[in-house]
């Protein structure tokens, strides 16, 4: 992937952190971002646990762990407090923000992104380009390995 600057994500509301936050205020750090549904298999059974754990084991100054909340089915399920609830049972730490909804389609910041579903994993360089998109969960080495070679 050619790396460009990653677009603002455009968002409700945070959970773990101010609600004012931006992408922007996290730039000189290296973002490794989940985005997710509370209710996608594939979110809750490996990619969750693996940022969970990723939060809590690296704790490299220059690292920021970071959630996006992007719901685009089952809309009625997946509010902030059901959110709030499912965040607090799985132990997520990390600052999580809800994507901006757009009535029942996508939410902003997936459309903007080009986003295929959930879970997306996105890697931004400490100047805020884009360097991966993936979707689907990723195995922890080849999480690891980008994400390495860009905090070394």
């Amino acid at each position: 992937m050619e790396p460009r600057i990653a677009g603002e994500w455009e968002v409700s509301t945070w959970l773990n952190a101010p609600a004012d936050t931006r992408l922007e205020d996290y730039r000189g750090k290296v973002v490794v971002a989940l985005a997710f549904q509370m209710l996608c298999p594939g979110c809750a059974q490996l990619a969750i646990p693996q940022f969970r754990k990723l939060h809590e084991s690296i704790r490299h100054p220059k690292l920021a762990v970071l959630g996006l909340h992007t719901v685009f089915e089952h809309h009625g399920a997946m509010g902030k407090e059901a959110l709030e609830a499912f965040a607090h049972e799985y132990r997520l730490q990390f600052p999580i923000a809800i994507d901006r909804p757009q009535g029942d389609s996508v939410p902003v910041t997936m459309e903007r992104y080009a986003m295929q579903g959930t879970p997306t994993v996105l890697l931004i360089d400490g100047e805020g380009r884009l360097r991966m998109q993936h979707f689907g969960h990723l195995p922890d080495l080849e999480l690891g390995l980008p994400l390495g070679a860009l905090l070394g």
